[in-house]
C-alpha cells in the first residue's frame, strides 16, 4: 500500500500535475492539503475518471483538505468536530477547513493542514498554538477506538534543526519555534514515530521550498510535511521518500509529495517479508 501527502497549493491550478503523478506512481491514497476550493467546485470527475474515490473538506480561496483513494474509504470524519463534536474550542477553530480522516483497510488516516502562524509576534501564531492543543484532544478521542493510526500532512513545523537548511538563522522563528516544536512533540507523544526518519537520518531532505528568495534554485528548503505512524504500522513500513523532482515542474506547488509504502494488509504479506524486518 502506498499513502502520500502533498500540499498542492490549489487543486484546480495543479490538477493536471496531480493526475499525471498519480498515474505514474500508482498511489493508493493521496492526502491533499491547501485545495483552496469550495466543496461544490472540487474537480471530482477528473479523479473518478481515473478510478479514484474522493472525499473533501474545503473553503473558498484558503485551506482545504482532501482524500483521493483507489479503494473505498470508510467512516469519513470532517474537521476537528469529527472527533470533538461538543468541544467549544474545536467549534471555534472549525471555520478553517484543515482536517479530514477516514478508514482505509482498517487504518485510520488523519490528514492535516496545520496553520502556518505567520510570525511569532502575531495573533496567527497564538491561533496556531491553540489549534495544536485542540488537535491533541482530537487524537486522544480518536485513540479510544484503538485503530492503527497514520497521521500526516503539512504540519508547518520543522521538528528538529536537521529539518531546516539554515538552522542557525531560522531556529526559534516561525515554524521552528520552541513552543511549536513542544506542541508537536506532545501530539505525537511516545505512540507515534516519524517514519521518514526510520529511513533517512541526515539533514538536506526538504519537502518545501519557499517561492521567494530562490528557495528552490538554491535548495534552501524545510522538511515540514510529515508522516507519523503508530508502532503497528511502523513495523510494516517499507520506505518513505520525498518526490523532490515534482517541485521542478512548471508552475509547481511549493511542496513536494511525501510517499509511504507499507506492507499492508498484513495477511497479504509473505511470512518471510515480515520476519526480515526484525533481523
Amino acid at each position: 500500500m502506498k499513502i502520500a501527502t502533498w500540499n498542492v497549493n490549489s487543486i484546480r491550478t495543479r490538477l493536471d500535475q496531480v493526475i499525471t503523478w498519480l498515474n505514474e506512481t500508482e498511489i493508493d491514497l493521496l492526502c491533499i492539503q491547501e485545495t483552496k476550493v469550495e466543496d461544490q467546485f472540487f474537480p471530482v470527475k477528473a479523479f473518478e475518471d481515473h478510478g479514484y474515490e474522493v472525499k473533501f473538506h474545503g473553503q473558498k480561496s484558503y485551506n482545504g483538505v482532501a482524500l483521493v483513494s483507489r479503494s473505498k474509504l470508510e467512516d469519513v470524519r470532517y474537521g476537528l468536530l469529527g472527533e470533538l463534536p461538543l468541544d467549544k474550542e474545536a467549534k471555534k477553530l472549525s471555520d478553517q477547513k484543515r482536517v479530514i480522516s477516514a478508514l482505509l483497510e482498517n487504518i485510520r488516516v488523519v490528514n492535516l493542514y496545520v496553520p502556518n502562524g505567520s510570525d511569532i509576534k502575531t495573533e496567527k501564531y497564538q491561533y496556531k498554538l491553540e489549534w495544536l492543543k485542540c488537535l491533541k484532544r482530537y487524537l486522544v478521542e480518536q485513540s479510544k477506538r484503538n485503530e492503527p493510526l497514520c497521521l500526516l500532512g503539512d504540519f508547518n513545523i520543522a521538528l528538529e534543526d536537521r529539518d531546516i537548511h539554515n538552522p542557525e538563522r531560522l531556529s526559534g522563528g516561525i515554524m521552528a519555534s520552541l513552543q511549536e516544536r513542544q506542541a508537536l512533540c506532545k501530539i505525537i507523544g511516545d505512540e507515534l514515530k516519524d517514519v521518514f526518519r526510520l529511513f533517512e537520518t541526515e539533514t538536506n531532505h526538504w519537502s518545501w521550498w519557499d517561492y521567494r528568495s530562490g528557495g528552490w534554485e538554491r535548495d534552501r528548503g524545510w522538511r515540514i510535511d510529515h508522516i507519523y505512524l503508530c508502532q503497528e504500522l511502523l513495523e510494516q513500513a517499507k520506505s518513505c521518500t520525498i518526490h523532490k523532482a515534482i517541485r521542478g515542474n512548471q508552475k509547481p506547488s511549493d511542496h513536494a509529495p511525501v510517499v509511504l509504502e507499507l506492507k499492508w494488509p498484513i495477511e497479504d504479506c509473505q511470512e518471510e517479508d515480515i520476519d526480515l524486518f526484525y533481523i
